[in-house]
């Protein structure tokens, strides 16, 4: 996800940075964004030159000290403690104008707008994978989150050729809570052996969805999505219909999280 947004900042003209701390992790968003630009440039939607100066906003770097910036999204692994820690630290490096956002897809923005410094300063900028198709983007504000600062995203969205949608923190924000019956009710099902899940994603396919709960689970991660239903399930105090699946569990505790580790729900080269 963080190498998807910092392509789309680079492609809508803004000098970018990314950070990564692991030098491998970092290599390979090197390589993603490269390969990602060059498919443009074969389908004919850039030029080469163009494809090149887009690359050359990007600056990629795992020194902290490299991240100040206007804007400054963090886009790193669920896990609360994790965000506090990165942002407490990016906040020591960034005058008081920054603006930080996080892009946790279900995570308590204010309560990691508590444990930060410059609260009213901060927000929820939830964009959706792969980030440079897209369209919407959550701007999840809280009620420390100043006007003039949810108005500076909303802009920047734009900017970068995106749909913001604000909505105030709650479980899910808007679309992972309505999300979760598509995912957890395909996975019942599945749970009590009433179909198979390729049955499953092809009725809906052919109902007019672009891809089946199965398919886009792998798309999204079953980490990152069973890490959401889990999420979603105990600040909403664990009602029935929402409880995460145990057939999804398993395949997180087994490394089978869909597409970027080449098995989950189905198998991919």
């Amino acid at each position: 996800m963080g190498s998807g947004i910092a392509q789309l900042a680079a492609n809508s003209g803004l000098v970018t940075t990314l950070y990564e701390v692991n030098r491998e992790v970092l290599t390979k968003a090197k390589k993603t964004i490269d390969a990602n630009l060059q498919t443009l440039v074969e389908k004919g939607k850039m030029t080469s030159h163009e494809k090149e100066k887009i690359y050359q906003r990007i600056k990629f770097t795992n020194e902290v000290i490299d991240c100040t910036s206007n804007l400054i999204i963090e886009a790193i692994v669920e896990n609360a403690e994790a965000k506090i820690q990165l942002l407490t630290q990016l906040a020591g490096v960034n005058n008081n104008e920054a603006i930080f956002a996080t892009n946790t897809s279900s995570l308590s923005v204010t309560t990691i707008a508590d444990k930060i410094p410059q609260r009213e300063r901060f927000l929820g900028m939830h964009f959706f994978n792969p980030a440079p198709i897209m369209k919407l983007v959550e701007i999840v504000n809280t009620d420390y989150t100043t006007g003039p600062v949810i108005k500076a995203v909303i802009d920047l969205a734009q900017q970068m050729g995106k749909v913001p949608v604000v909505c105030k923190d709650s479980p899910g924000f808007i679309v992972n809570r309505i999300a979760r019956p598509f995912y957890i009710e395909s996975l019942r099902l599945l749970e009590e052996g009433q179909i198979s899940l390729e049955t499953i994603d092809s009725l809906l396919e052919a109902s007019g969805f672009k891809l089946g709960p199965f398919k886009l689970m792998d798309l999204i991660g079953n980490d990152i999505n069973y890490s959401v239903s889990c999420s979603v399930y105990e600040q909403l105090s664990k009602p029935d219909r929402l409880r995460p699946s145990s057939i999804q569990k398993e395949k997180v505790q087994k490394g089978e999280l869909g597409k970027k580790t080449g098995k989950g729900y189905y198998k991919y080269n």
